[in-house]
């Protein structure tokens, strides 16, 4: 029996933040597709803008208090969990006090705290593939959503490549029409490094600090298909994903998404 087990990293979810292009398909696209027959679990940042109490949510012991080293410092996981309705898909909550607010904010951390979102992004992502090994719960296709999920391509095929969890596993990068200003930290690579990743790992990155083109084309060059999932996509991204020789579903409009998500999906996973 084919695995139909969908795991989305997704940086935004409506209705835990306002609207936005990334909030809308970040809930949309993972119920849309547990309506085509999939199962389907979802992971996001647990920024402060979340109220917990009005969206339910409440911590996993169990998955909770490992620590995770980054830049050679340990930072403990908690992992919080709600239920969608009316869905019923299970979101996961990935929390830590160093990169995520306890307490209310009007922005995302991401916004509020951008000299942080080198380390943020790593915490997130190994914090992520750590809970899904915890959970036993092995996915066909892992589906990156938002450039906060762009480290997860690379951490699955070098950190992880040999994990069976992972083995088997499709990763799927989405484009959007949005990213971050500026660069990030100016001792990325060198903190990726010191996460055990080799100069050959990391050599896109070159000897300047990383902008937003140069960490989605990280993720595309780990990755195993791309997805242009909104109009106004960079064209050098797009130009990029076309001539990386791996399967690339151009942007199929709003009303044909879920429908052609599907469609793509099963063509990975061997099941036309």
């Amino acid at each position: 029996m084919t695995n139909n087990k969908v795991l989305y990293i997704s940086q935004e979810i409506h209705p835990y933040l306002p609207e936005s292009t990334l909030s809308l398909l970040g809930r949309n696209v993972p119920t849309g597709l547990q309506g085509k027959g999939f199962e389907v679990r979802t992971f996001m940042p647990k920024y402060g803008m979340i109220n917990e109490r009005r969206n339910q949510l409440h911590e996993v012991i169990r998955l909770s208090g490992i620590n995770l080293v980054i830049d050679d410092s340990d930072h403990p996981l908690i992992l919080k969990v709600a239920t969608l309705q009316p869905s019923r898909m299970q979101v996961y909550f990935i929390d830590n006090d160093d990169y995520f607010q306890s307490r209310a904010t009007k922005d995302l951390e991401i916004n509020l705290s951008p000299e942080d979102n080198d380390e943020r992004m790593m915490f997130f992502t190994q914090g992520v593939v750590e809970t899904a090994k915890k959970l036993r719960w092995q996915p066909a296709i892992i589906h990156c959503s938002g450039w906060i999920s762009a480290l997860a391509p690379l951490y699955l095929r070098r950190k992880y490549a040999d994990d069976p969890a992972f083995s088997d596993v499709k990763i799927i990068y989405s484009l959007y029409d949005s990213g971050f200003e500026g660069t990030l930290n100016a001792r990325f690579a060198e903190k990726l490094a010191l996460a055990g990743f080799t100069a050959d790992d990391l050599a896109m990155l070159g000897d300047v600090p990383v902008d937003a083109p140069t960490l989605h084309k990280l993720a595309m060059e780990y990755a195993d298909a791309v997805i242009e999932s909104t109009p106004g996509v960079a064209a050098e991204l797009v130009e990029y994903a076309a001539n990386s020789g791996k399967p690339f579903l151009r942007f199929p409009g709003e009303d044909d998404r879920i429908e052609a998500y599907n469609t793509f999906y099963r063509s990975l996973i061997g099941e036309e």
